[in-house]
């Protein structure tokens, strides 16, 4: 039996690509943050393990544990990250940092960790949850841009230095897709962005906040998150899998735009987006 390690489970996506591919017949190592969220994983019957991403101690401890199940290890999903609205002027190099460190330098530190037991073994899978925002910038997600473009960047490197071995790094770029993301971004919005004092003030309480406050997500092209476990799944069961997947058409659309406009005329679209 195939299996991988997921991280980032609690909700969302996470969750829902570890229920498919366990539905599925493959062994999936479930992990999350705190404990009540390991509790209520485990009731679906999923191995799971508390991880952090930002310790690298317990990586290396999840990472033993399922070696010392299952003698291997197929693949690994990075799905763990969050995104950290705001105008890049109002983004403090701590708030910056806090960004890196979970959705580049977490996932960076897992991906170190398989290559040496896919390296021992002589295959692996490394499957990277990009986005959208890894192709194209959009306004107040300067923070999230950023992180998903140094994704963009690992993971094209990683791929041409395992061309010749049997490693596959994917990416997997998402659009809007059904999740808890703008209310976990809401907090942070409010716990790391200055409202009442940055020039975009107006902009935030009558446009950025209304969106992310929102209990129905109303983006058009919005998915569920299952269209992304499909592509997981997709990935598992593919020899040789393609190096990047786009989900929703919105991605497709954007993808397409930035292949063949101008970077100005690009810009004169996305900022009123």
């Amino acid at each position: 039996m195939k299996n991988i390690l997921i991280t980032g489970c609690s909700t969302g996506i996470g969750f829902e690509t570890a229920l498919y591919l366990k539905q599925n017949g493959i062994k999936v190592y479930a992990t999350a943050r705190k404990n009540k969220d390991v509790k209520y994983l485990r009731g679906f019957g999923l191995e799971v393990f508390k991880l952090d991403v930002r310790d690298s101690k317990q990586i290396s401890h999840v990472l033993d544990e399922i070696i010392k199940n299952d003698m291997k290890l197929d693949a690994v999903f990075n799905n763990a990250g969050y995104g950290q609205p705001g105008a890049v002027e109002d983004v403090s190099v701590k708030t910056l940092r806090k960004q890196f460190e979970t959705n580049v330098f977490g996932l960076h530190e897992v991906n170190l960790q398989a290559l040496k037991i896919f390296r021992k073994q002589g295959y692996g899978k490394i499957i990277n949850h990009s986005s959208v925002l890894g192709i194209i910038s959009l306004r107040f997600r300067g923070a999230y841009n950023a992180s998903k473009y140094a994704i963009e960047g690992l993971s094209d490197t990683l791929r041409l230095e395992t061309h010749d071995d049997n490693i596959f790094i994917s990416s997997i770029n998402t659009g809007p897709v059904t999740s808890k993301f703008r209310e976990n971004a809401l907090k942070k919005f409010n716990k790391n962005i200055d409202i009442q004092n940055s020039h975009f003030k107006t902009l935030y309480e009558e446009e950025l906040k209304g969106r992310l406050e929102k209990k129905e997500d109303t983006t058009p092209f919005t998915l569920p998150a299952s269209s992304v476990a499909k592509v997981v799944l997709k990935i598992m069961n593919t020899n040789k899998p393609k190096p990047r997947y786009y989900v929703t058409k919105a991605t497709y659309i954007l993808g397409y735009l930035k292949r063949v406009l101008s970077t100005s005329l690009l810009d004169k679209i996305l900022v009123k987006i």
